[in-house]
């Protein structure tokens, strides 16, 4: 199973237990906008791996956000789409996501930390661009191979339209989370039995 991981603060949660960055923004959506500001947006790219732990994203702004909510919805039409259907209406989608990944992701460079190991920085503030590219280029990656689109799955839980890759053993795995989704499931199974033992 994937790692499940998530990051709440004080107004939103965010998760990242899709098993891919592209998903995983996928996830911003659900249940409520989780990106309708430029702090969570900073938050999500913090924690989701794009950059290393302390890197300065004060830079940001609306803009950025916009940009991010718009690869979001591209990934979310192209992910959903039956790879059987008639390919031309997400022609436009799909040119778009292109030009969205041509950019290079940020470059990193090792530096000596405070004791002596190393770690990872970036060379420079990341700029949008190149912070989008890094997904996009995810989402086609995603997109282009069949291996991982078969693992594609659609959490069971009760409306929950969070779509995850499915690495479990036996390819099983029936929610987004197990400690959320998952845990939905058990306590309402649970109430229906105590009820059917009541009745």
């Amino acid at each position: 199973m994937a790692s499940e991981t998530t990051v709440a603060t004080a107004s939103y949660e965010l998760r990242f237990d899709a098993g891919r960055i592209c998903l995983d923004l996928l996830a911003t959506a659900h249940p409520d906008e989780r990106l309708g500001a430029v702090e969570p947006l900073r938050a999500w790219i913090a924690v989701s791996g794009l950059v290393p732990a302390g890197t300065s994203l004060h830079h940001a702004d609306a803009s950025w956000v916009a940009y991010f909510r718009e690869l979001r919805d591209l990934t979310g039409r192209l992910v959903h789409s039956p790879p059987a259907a008639d390919p031309r209406p997400l022609d436009q989608a799909l040119t778009r996501l292109n030009e969205l990944a041509r950019p290079a992701p940020p470059a990193p460079r090792a530096i000596r930390g405070v004791d002596g190991t190393l770690v990872r920085e970036l060379h420079g503030p990341p700029d949008c661009a190149a912070l989008l590219g890094a997904v996009a280029r995810d989402a086609v990656e995603l997109l282009t191979d069949p291996v991982a689109r078969a693992c594609l799955r659609q959490c069971e839980g009760d409306s929950c339209s969070i779509v995850y890759l499915d690495t479990s053993r036996g390819r099983r795995r029936r929610w987004c989370s197990s400690e959320i989704c998952g845990n939905r499931e058990r306590v309402a199974r649970h109430r229906r039995r105590a009820a059917l033992a009541r009745a």
